[in-house]
């Protein structure tokens, strides 16, 4: 069982790690800014419930070379969504045919996109639900609940007691797609965190932020209908019920909404980290999504609209946005 990810950044260092820290054997692929720091510092995942993994530096095996995926029989794509074209290209150039390759990446089309290029290769649509942290020196840390969701597909049974193992167990659906439409309805509030530059509990906390969140989701509950697309149930609470519960006042919020806020206080999204990192974000594959499947119907879609702006605008100059002006924004 050879396994390989491919884009150890955050979630793939994570997830990679606590595989390689229970036993499974696995290849980092990467950049060498990375590598560099692993070889230093060795792995430390933590989460939110307590737990702690090392993996120490001289059992790390980072390689910054698509060569290094040539004998992969499980390889886990982690890169972020613009990188996917260019990554499946990297791959099909070196992958054995038949190996199983999972796409754990935000948006909803990742998994299409190495299909068409993997030809000989088993591509198998996947997400991963929870936040992690990136605290540098090689400590990679979850800060909310969640497993992780992928296709249904018979090549996965071997792996099966490796991730449940390393506390990360596969839930496998039949159908993914409502899977990965509902997550990227929570993801509508990565912009929303960035903007704020505040934890993800703090910002969570505070109702105008929440009525932001509450628009773009709103906004996208009723594309997806019109599109005739059910959004899976991830929480206690259905989706489509969501933005009803974001409006509260912070009062009833926190009563009826308590586990939303059972959030690692330290936990912010990817989104803020790329701005502060200086780096490009994935706005395209979460709100843009959602402008996409607008367009797709003829009908508009403001508010995401407005938020691919505003992060497009803070790529460039970054500003901290109060919860009052985001909501005066998304309401012009």
């Amino acid at each position: 069982m050879r396994i390989v990810v491919y884009g150890a950044g955050g979630i793939g260092c994570y997830v990679g790690g606590r595989l390689a820290a229970t036993g499974a054997p696995v290849t980092f692929v990467g950049r060498q800014r990375m590598a560099d720091e692993l070889a230093e510092h060795g792995l430390r995942l933590t989460d939110y419930l307590g737990a702690e993994l090392r993996v120490e530096p001289d059992e790390i095996r980072y390689e910054t070379s698509p060569v290094a995926a040539a004998e992969a029989d499980l390889v886990l794509v982690t890169v972020k969504s613009a990188a996917t074209e260019g990554a499946a290209d990297e791959l099909a150039g070196v992958l054995k045919p038949g190996a199983i390759v999972v796409s754990f990446q935000n948006g909803v089309r990742n998994g299409e996109m190495l299909r068409a290029r993997l030809t000989d290769q088993v591509v198998v649509t996947g997400m991963v639900p929870f936040n992690v942290l990136n605290r540098g020196g090689g400590v990679f840390h979850q800060g909310t609940e969640g497993a992780l969701d992928v296709q249904a597909h018979p090549g996965l049974a071997p792996y099966l007691e490796a991730f449940a193992k390393a506390g990360l167990p596969l839930a496998q659906h039949d159908d993914i797609l409502p899977v990965q439409w509902a997550k990227l309805l929570l993801n509508l509030n990565n912009p929303i965190n960035a903007l704020s530059n505040l934890p993800l509990r703090d910002e969570l906390s505070q109702r105008s932020y929440r009525r932001c969140l509450a628009a773009a989701q709103a906004e996208t509950l009723g594309l997806l209908a019109a599109k005739g697309i059910e959004p899976a149930q991830l929480l206690p609470v259905p989706m489509r019920r969501f933005p009803m519960i974001l409006r509260l006042p912070d009062f009833l919020f926190r009563r009826l909404a308590s586990k939303m806020l059972a959030i690692d206080p330290l936990a912010r999204t990817s989104m803020w980290e790329d701005l502060e990192a200086g780096r490009v974000t994935e706005i395209d594959y979460l709100n843009g999504e959602v402008v996409r499947l607008a367009e797709s119907l003829d009908r508009p879609a403001p508010v995401n609209r407005k938020l691919v702006a505003l992060i497009r605008e803070a790529e460039v100059d970054r500003r901290a946005w109060s919860g009052a002006d985001l909501l005066r924004e998304l309401q012009r």
